[in-house]
C-alpha cells in the first residue's frame, strides 16, 4: 500500500502533510500538479510569489527537513492553447474556445487533472490519496467519502481551515498569497475577487497585460472574461481605481 499526498501548496494541503510527519503517518510522496499559462516560455499559472514559495521554500523543506519526495507533474496543454483550441461542434463550431463561456474555467480539467491521472495510473502497488479538507467543508468531505482511496488528515486530526493556516504558520509553510487573498488560485482564472486583480496589476502587471492582449484575438466564442467585463473593462477599472486611491491617499 502507498500512501501519496496531492498539494497545492495552499495552507490545506501543506497542514496535512506536516500533520502526517507530526504524527508519523504513512506518506510515500507527494505529488504536485503545475498549471502553466505558456509551457514555451516557461510562464507558470501560479501567482509569482506563490511559485517562488513552493520552490524557494517549501519544496526544500519538505524534502530536507521532513524527510518526503516531492514530484512535480505537468500537462502539455497550457492556457494558451486550451484558449487557442479550434471549438468542432456546436453553435460556436470553427472559433477558438478563448475565455471560459459562463465564468466556468476547464484548466483544472484539462490541464491540472490529467497528469494527475496519469501518475497514479502509472502506479502498480494499491495506494491510499491524502486530500487536504478540513472539517468545516462539509460539502466537500461527503464528495471525498464517496472515493474510498481519498483520506483527510485534517479531518482525522479535527482540523479547521484556520487551524490548518495556523500549523503551517508554525511552521513557516504559509504561503505569502495569504497576506493578500484567502484563496489560492491561478493568477488568470475568470473568478479571482477584486483584491486579487488589484495585486496583480499593482505587483504583476506584465501578467495582466498577457490577458489583455489576447482580448484583441480574433474570432473568439468568448468575449467577455467573467459572466460580466470583458478583460480589458476589468483592466480598465483598475486603471481609474488606482489612481483615485493615489490621489486620495
Amino acid at each position: 500500500m502507498k500512501y501519496i499526498a496531492s498539494v497545492s501548496f495552499g495552507k490545506d494541503s501543506l497542514a496535512q502533510i506536516i500533520l502526517a510527519y507530526e504524527n508519523k503517518e504513512p506518506l510515500d510522496l507527494i505529488i504536485y500538479s503545475e498549471v502553466m499559462f505558456d509551457n514555451k516560455n516557461n510562464i507558470s499559472g501560479e501567482v509569482p510569489e506563490h511559485r517562488d514559495f513552493i520552490y524557494n521554500i517549501a519544496i526544500p523543506k519538505i524534502e530536507k527537513e521532513f524527510g518526503y519526495k516531492v514530484v512535480v507533474v505537468r500537462s502539455e496543454l497550457d492556457f494558451l492553447s486550451e484558449f487557442h483550441r479550434v471549438i468542432t461542434r456546436g453553435k460556436h463550431k470553427g472559433m477558438i474556445r478563448a475565455f471560459p463561456i459562463g465564468w466556468k474555467c476547464c484548466i483544472n480539467r484539462d490541464c491540472k487533472m490529467p497528469p494527475i491521472r496519469k501518475f497514479y495510473k502509472s502506479i502498480k502497488d494499491d495506494y491510499k490519496q491524502y486530500v487536504g479538507i478540513a472539517i468545516d467543508e462539509p460539502k466537500r468531505l461527503e464528495t471525498m467519502h464517496k472515493d474510498k482511496r481519498k483520506i483527510s488528515l485534517l479531518e482525522k486530526y479535527g482540523y479547521t481551515e484556520q487551524m490548518a493556516k495556523e500549523l503551517c504558520e508554525k511552521y513557516g509553510l504559509l504561503s505569502p498569497i495569504y497576506s493578500f487573498t484567502k484563496r489560492n488560485g491561478c493568477w488568470f482564472c475568470p473568478n479571482q475577487r477584486s483584491c486579487e486583480l488589484n495585486w496583480l496589476y499593482k505587483n504583476h502587471n506584465e501578467l495582466l497585460m498577457k490577458l489583455v492582449e489576447l482580448q484583441k484575438t480574433p474570432n473568439k466564442a468568448s468575449e467577455k472574461w467573467n459572466r460580466q467585463f470583458t478583460i480589458t473593462q476589468i483592466y480598465e477599472q483598475l486603471v481609474l481605481r488606482n489612481n483615485q486611491m493615489s490621489i486620495f491617499d
